[in-house]
């Protein structure tokens, strides 16, 4: 009996190693166990925006096969500096470049199309159309929106409103057509039933508790010891508010007992590294490798993740489920009303305070650093809220219970 056949189309791929890309590539080799299964995808550039060394010199079209898994890669256009309309040259490099590599799946039983870049959805309907096929839609960040509360499309008003409320409808208008559509939190499913009529479902990110386990994690050359440990790890983008960062680190400047590590690629990060280069409290690295991630976490003494206060419910960013998995507190900003506050608010795993809270954040971070107990008992919280409610062993079964459910209907 022949598998059956599922393509994924996502501009983020392995071997990228953070935010979409890791879970997509997780993804498309977990759905492999049981399916053939096709990627439309580009070449690695994520979060550094430069395309990765080993894909520099390939062709502009690419085809790499590993087990039942094919890979068809287009080599699209990357700004070394993502301004909002570069990333729009770069969408729509991505999706005229990747119509040809369409052409080359000739059966499909399932599409997913992986949302950002919302023009992805147009590449799995007309996959859709031509393999007479199911269309899945699985929104990692609401693009558009998060585009306005993140600040990064500017003031809306005049001709820009109007270019917005267009994109909204278009949204709108493609989910509608797909036959069914996931996002990663009850916060973006709730949003999300606000745009579509499509049957929806919740598919989270997950976290491998095997592989982020505090009692197997080894020491980290970035962690030094001897020193109370603020760690942030990921993208250094328009998302986090660096600005409150910058204010809180300065606000600790003479303080030796307390350091930060920033660990990240982005846009930002020249800009953060040119405002950071007087302060000798906190230091800045690259982008680990995955596998050594877990060392990395797990020798933290308290994560931070500091959120603009805009930015709702169109994002449930996917590093903090490592960061509660290493079984360390947590320190986050943001929304009062984001999905957020609430996992704190259940998992006592941390603190969350609203973004406009500067003294209740530095008073939090100077008490947890004289209180080891206190940070032991919220660590041990956070990796068993986390372990309980996204674990790999848990989601995963359920979405490949789903994929067969929707294929079959």
């Amino acid at each position: 009996m022949n598998k059956k056949k599922i393509t994924v189309i996502s501009i983020n791929f392995y071997p990228e190693e953070t935010s979409t890309g890791l879970y997509t590539s997780l993804m498309v080799h977990h759905l492999a166990k049981y399916f053939d299964v096709d990627v439309i995808t580009g070449v690695p550039f994520y979060p550094d925006w430069k395309i990765s060394d080993d894909y520099k010199s390939k062709p502009k079209y690419n085809v790499e096969k590993k087990d039942n898994m094919t890979f068809y890669r287009y080599k699209h256009y990357v700004p070394d500096n993502p301004t909002f309309v570069k990333r729009i040259i770069q969408i729509i490099d991505f999706f005229f470049g990747s119509l040809w590599n369409l052409r080359k799946v000739k059966k499909s039983d399932l599409i997913i199309s992986i949302v950002p870049p919302t023009s992805q959805v147009v590449h799995g309907l007309l996959l859709k159309k031509k393999c007479n096929s199911k269309l899945w839609v699985h929104i990692q960040d609401f693009e558009f929106d998060m585009a306005i509360e993140s600040g990064l499309a500017g003031e809306q008003k005049g001709i820009k409103s109007k270019i917005f409320e267009l994109l909204f409808s278009l949204e709108s208008t493609l989910l509608n057509r797909a036959d069914i559509v996931s996002t990663i939190s009850f916060g973006m499913l709730s949003k999300l039933k606000e745009k579509t009529n499509s049957k929806s479902y919740f598919f989270p990110n997950w976290v491998d508790e095997s592989f982020i386990d505090p009692n197997k994690a080894k020491s980290h050359e970035y962690m030094r010891k001897g020193v109370f440990k603020v760690l942030y790890s990921g993208n250094v983008g328009a998302k986090q508010d660096w600005e409150y960062f910058i204010k809180v680190v300065k606000f600790f400047k003479n303080n030796k007992d307390i350091e930060f590590i920033v660990i990240g690629a982005g846009a930002k990060k020249d800009w953060l590294l040119s405002e950071l280069e007087n302060l000798t409290n906190v230091k800045h690295y690259n982008p680990i490798k995955y596998e050594e991630l877990p060392n990395l976490l797990c020798n933290a003494d308290l994560h931070i993740l500091f959120q603009k206060n805009n930015v709702v419910d169109t994002v449930m960013p996917s590093k903090l489920l490592g960061m509660m998995a290493s079984q360390i507190p947590s320190l986050v900003t943001g929304n009062k009303e984001s999905e957020i506050a609430k996992v704190f608010e259940k998992s006592k795993g941390g603190y969350f305070f609203d973004s406009n809270c500067f003294s209740e954040v530095t008073d939090a971070i100077r008490g947890m650093s004289k209180n080891k107990d206190i940070c032991k008992q919220m660590g041990i919280n956070a990796r068993s809220y986390i372990v309980k409610e996204f674990s790999s062993n848990v989601v995963l079964p359920a979405f490949v219970e789903k994929v067969n459910s929707v294929i079959d209907q």
